[in-house]
C-alpha cells in the first residue's frame, strides 16, 4: 500500500504543481504549498482512504496553504485590505488536464543553464528529491539544493509566464526540452552511480513526458524520433542485468527478453518519422538502436550499416560520444586497428577523458587486437573513473580475466 501511494503521489505531484503555478504563477511558493499537500497526503490518506480526485484533493489543499500563506504575509505587513483581491477562486479541477508539458517548457527556460535545466526539471517534473537530483549530478545535497533555488529565481526575474511558448521561442525551447528529456532517460536506463544499473523510475517518465511530447506534436519528426529511441533501448532493460544485477553486455544478451511490444512501436515511430521529417540526430540514434534489436543474434547486426548512420550522425551533430560509438562500427567492420586510430582524437577532449567509456571501448578494442595487457590495463582505468557499481564490477571481472596465470 505505502509503495502503491508513493507511486501515485510521484506521479500526481509534476501535474498538481502545473496546476498551481498556472492559477498563482511564483514556482517557489507552489512548490512548498505543494510539498506541504503532498506531507497530509502521506499521513492522511492511508488513514481515510484515497479520495475519489486524488489530484483535486492535493490541489485543493495546497491551494488553501498558499491562501493561508498570502494572509499570513498580507497581515504582517498590515496590508489586510488587499487580501481579498490577492486571494483565488478555487476553480474546479478538470480532470483530463495534465499541465505537467507547460511545466517541462518553464523548467527549460533559455534562462537557465543546461545542468540547471535538467536539475529542475528532475526536481519539479520528475519529482525527485533534491537529495536524488545531486546524486545524479555526483554532488552534495548542499549544493544541488541552492542551485534549484537560484534557477527559480532566474525564472522569476525572467519574467516568464507559465504558458507555453509560441513562435521561434516554442522551436528553440523545444530543442532544449528534447535535450532535457534524452538526459533524464540515460541515467534512469544506465544510472550514473550507486548500486543499481537502472533507474526504472526515471526512464518511465522521461518516456511519459516524451509521449505526451509526441501527442501534442505527432509530426514533428525529432519528438518521435527521441520517443523511438527510448522505447528501442529501453526494450532490452530486462535482459541487461543477470539474477544478481550484474551487467550483461549487448552482444551477450538473451534477445528472447527483450520487450517486442517496445520494439515493434518503436521501429513504426522511427519508419514514419525518418520517411515524412527532416532528418535529425534523434531520428538516426533511433535508427541505430532499431538495427541492434531487429538482429536475432548478436552476429546478425548490421554493422555496415550502423557505421553509416554513425557517420551522418557526427556530420549533422558532432559531439565526441557519437565518434566514440562510431569508432565502435568501423572496428566491427574494418577491425580493431581501424576503431582504435579513431580513439586518438577523443582522447584530446577533455569531457572524454574524464569519462570511463573512452577506456573501456579502448580496453575493448585492444582485447580484439590481442593486447591483454593493454586491455587489461584500460578495463581498469574505466572501473576506477566510473561511479557505477555495475559497471565497476564488470569491468574488473573484464580486466580479472585477462590477467596472466602465475607462472
Amino acid at each position: 500500500m505505502a509503495e502503491d501511494l508513493g507511486d501515485l503521489l510521484r506521479e500526481l505531484a509534476p501535474q498538481v504543481l502545473g496546476t498551481l503555478l498556472r492559477k498563482y504563477h511564483d514556482f517557489g511558493t507552489c512548490e512548498d504549498a505543494l510539498q506541504e499537500a503532498l506531507i497530509a497526503a502521506a499521513t492522511q490518506w492511508p488513514v481515510e482512504g484515497v479520495p475519489d480526485s486524488p489530484r483535486g484533493w492535493l490541489v485543493t489543499v495546497a491551494s488553501r496553504r498558499l491562501v493561508d500563506q498570502v494572509r499570513s504575509e498580507q497581515a504582517r505587513r498590515r496590508r489586510e485590505a488587499s487580501v481579498a483581491g490577492l486571494e483565488p477562486q478555487v476553480e474546479p479541477v478538470t480532470p483530463d488536464r495534465d499541465d505537467t508539458l507547460a511545466l517541462l517548457f518553464m523548467c527549460c527556460h533559455p534562462a537557465l543553464s543546461a545542468a540547471s535545466q535538467v536539475a529542475l526539471t528532475l526536481r519539479a517534473v520528475g519529482g525527485l528529491t533534491t537529495a536524488e537530483v545531486a546524486n545524479a549530478f555526483l554532488v552534495p545535497e548542499a549544493t544541488m539544493g541552492p542551485r534549484i533555488s537560484r534557477a527559480k529565481q532566474r525564472i522569476r526575474t525572467a519574467g516568464a509566464t507559465f504558458s507555453m511558448p509560441e513562435g521561434t521561442e516554442f522551436t528553440e525551447r523545444l530543442g532544449a526540452v528534447l535535450h532535457v528529456l534524452y538526459l533524464i532517460f540515460n541515467e534512469g536506463y544506465t544510472a550514473t552511480s550507486g548500486p543499481d544499473l537502472h533507474r526504472s523510475d526515471l526512464a518511465a517518465e522521461a518516456v511519459r513526458l516524451t509521449r505526451a511530447l509526441h501527442r501534442s506534436l505527432p509530426d514533428d519528426g525529432e519528438v518521435a524520433g527521441l520517443l523511438a529511441l527510448m522505447l528501442l533501448t529501453d526494450a532490452r532493460r530486462a535482459a541487461r542485468t543477470d539474477a544478481d544485477g550484474g551487467l550483461v553486455p549487448l552482444d551477450e544478451q538473451d534477445r528472447t527478453r527483450w520487450d517486442a511490444t517496445m520494439i515493434e512501436e518503436g521501429a513504426q515511430l522511427v519508419t514514419n518519422a525518418m520517411l515524412r521529417s527532416p532528418l535529425g540526430p534523434y531520428q538516426l540514434q533511433a535508427a541505430i538502436a532499431s538495427l541492434h534489436v531487429q538482429a536475432s543474434h548478436a552476429e546478425d547486426t548490421d554493422w555496415h550499416q550502423i557505421r553509416f548512420l554513425y557517420r551522418v550522425l557526427c556530420r549533422i551533430a558532432p559531439n565526441p560520444m557519437a565518434t566514440l560509438n562510431h569508432a565502435i562500427a568501423v572496428a566491427k567492420t574494418d577491425g580493431p586497428d581501424a576503431g582504435l586510430s579513431m580513439l586518438g582524437e577523443l582522447e584530446k577532449d577533455d569531457r572524454m577523458a574524464r569519462h570511463h567509456r573512452l577506456a573501456a571501448v579502448r580496453a575493448h578494442l585492444l582485447e580484439l587486437a590481442g593486447d591483454d595487457a593493454g586491455a587489461r590495463e584500460n578495463y581498469l582505468v574505466a572501473a576506477r573513473i566510473t561511479t557505477s557499481l555495475p559497471e565497476q564490477r564488470y569491468l574488473r571481472a573484464r580486466a580479472d580475466r585477462l590477467t596472466p596465470s602465475p607462472g
